[in-house]
């Protein structure tokens, strides 16, 4: 029991351990800005995290190259830029509205329509049951149970 509550406790605890005190700035309204732009950011090998919350390394190298950005006096939309150029907008955890990203935006609601499209069709179609018997079938059918009874 104690190995689960010990689990539990790590997997909790472990997004408070991504951020490493080497990174940290100087300046703390610096690094409060980092940490706001590093919640927008996501890390590429993790994918459902931001870099700020991921123990990976290229998270880690994406920290530090954020606080760079900050530290050479970079606004915030420049650091996201220059970030998004190099790693592309999948590193963004909320990606622009453009043709190349139009299919991430719009998928949920094509598989919604879709779904309901597939779904309306299938109940207003209603129950269709076998075909009736042609009378050669249930001549056949009357002779086999004929055979049947008797024997």
């Amino acid at each position: 029991m104690r190995r689960v509550f010990l689990a539990m406790f790590l997997f909790v605890s472990a997004p408070a351990l991504a951020a490493q005190p080497d990174e940290s700035l100087a300046d703390a309204s610096l690094e409060a800005r980092a940490m706001a732009l590093g919640r927008e950011l996501r890390c590429v090998v993790c994918q459902n995290q931001s870099i700020e919350d991921s123990n990976a390394s290229l998270a880690h190298d994406l920290r530090v190259l954020l606080r760079e950005r900050l530290s050479g006096g970079d606004s915030n939309e420049a650091a996201i830029a220059y970030i998004s150029a190099r790693y592309g907008d999948f590193v963004l955890l909320k990606p622009p509205l453009k043709a190349m990203t139009a299919l991430l935006w719009a998928g949920p609601a094509l598989f919604l329509f879709g779904a309901l499209a597939l779904f309306l069709r299938f109940t207003r179609r209603g129950a269709v049951g076998p075909a009736p018997l042609t009378a050669d079938e249930k001549a056949k059918l009357a002779a086999f149970f004929d055979e049947r009874e008797r024997a």
